[in-house]
């Protein structure tokens, strides 16, 4: 299948093909696909498994640079900020190859360079990484621990759950 794809000139047009080809993929992979209405989310697609969702960012290169290929990883306003996905995940045409790149290692860049062949290259380690769309369920047997907070004003359960989970106080 290399080389497929990028003989379509038109950068939006390919960019659907490139998302095709991730949905097929993730569904050879039994991973299950949730598309987002319309184009304002700054990620492509919810992948859920087991009951755990990541969102992913799709993103292709067909540009060779210095043994590698530079992959644009920016939004139409710029490079992406804050959180606004899990994966990236990014196609080289010429190699029919897929990364799967943790957000954090992505965002807030303008392009990132992919070397498939190099060893011990920066994003090897995300080369075919599907695995990573998978989030652990707890098994059966799992402890799961709690604690209990003292409230010296009165909150609804509500918000202390919220604080607990995200940190605040």
């Amino acid at each position: 299948m290399k080389n497929r794809g990028m003989g379509i000139k038109h950068p939006k047009i390919r960019g659907e093909w490139v998302e095709l080809r991730f949905m097929m993929r993730a569904i050879e992979l039994e991973l299950h696909l949730n598309k987002p209405w319309g184009e304002v989310m700054p990620y492509d697609f919810a992948v859920e498994h087991e009951g755990q969702f990541v969102r992913v960012q799709v993103k292709s290169t067909m540009f060779i640079d210095r043994g590698g290929y530079s992959c644009t990883v920016r939004g139409s306003n710029g490079p992406y900020e804050g959180d606004p996905f899990d994966y990236l995940a990014a196609y080289i045409f010429q190699e029919d190859l897929w990364y799967i790149i943790p957000a954090e290692m992505v965002v807030g860049q303008g392009s990132i360079a992919l070397y498939p062949k190099l060893k011990g290259a920066k994003y090897g380690p995300y080369k075919e990484a599907w695995h990573l769309l998978r989030r652990a369920r707890p098994k059966p047997g799992d402890r799961i621990q709690a604690c209990a907070e003292v409230v010296s004003e009165p909150t609804s359960l509500r918000e202390r759950i919220w604080r607990r989970l995200w940190g605040a106080r």
